[in-house]
């Protein structure tokens, strides 16, 4: 009888712990699906991209730069419900983004819109890199929107300048001073090297 009475406390005090581990684990999740929410509205919140050409010069590179306009659509193409749907979306942005070094139109492929190019790509895989972590952090996340942001304007007022500088008129004989200052064009020089024991008349 006393082994009957022992062996249902113990299977009463399991059920209760039971119990107790189940509802510590509800409340984990609960506090582990509030913080996911909380993360999910923050970013929802602030991701907000400048897909609008800031100036004419890059609104007309929107009709002739394919890779430009589609990084510009895919930008302005915000997601909605999950945070599976911004991971997505971030790894899409990702790739547009790095197809923007392909056909880059001939007065913009030069070293500082490139450079521009480069330093906007990295700040997007960042992104896209800091959005796929078990623990997202949402921080992060916001910050580097805004910093994409800062590097699509910084892009687009350099290709205004590159447009402005080549509508001003060149002086006479400009083109033909830059020619010469050019490296690469230089003539090689074909003279044979010194030889450093051949004695030296003084």
């Amino acid at each position: 009888m006393n082994h009957k009475i022992s062996l249902f406390a113990l299977l009463f005090f399991v059920l209760i712990s039971c119990q107790n581990e189940n509802e510590k684990r509800k409340a984990e999740n609960a506090k582990e699906a509030k913080k996911k929410e909380a993360i999910f509205n923050n970013i929802n919140k602030n991701w907000i991209f400048i897909d609008d050409p800031i100036n004419e010069i890059s609104e007309a590179k929107i009709s002739s730069w394919k890779e430009w306009r589609e990084f510009l659509q895919e930008l302005g193409d915000k997601p909605r419900k999950t945070i599976g749907a911004f991971q997505k979306k971030s790894a899409v942005i990702s790739r547009k983004a790095m197809a923007l070094n392909n056909n880059i139109p001939p007065e913009f492929n030069q070293p500082h819109i490139k450079s521009r190019i480069s330093i906007l790509i990295t700040k997007i895989r960042m992104l896209d890199l800091f959005i796929h972590l078990n623990k997202i952090p949402d921080d992060k996340v916001v910050f580097l929107v805004g910093e994409i942001n800062k590097e699509l304007i910084s892009l687009e007022r350099q290709m205004d300048k590159i447009i402005e500088r080549s509508k001003i008129p060149k002086e006479q004989g400009e083109s033909d001073f830059l020619k010469m200052l050019d490296t690469a064009r230089a003539i090689p020089n074909s003279a044979p090297p010194l030889d450093q024991n051949i004695p030296k008349v003084e």
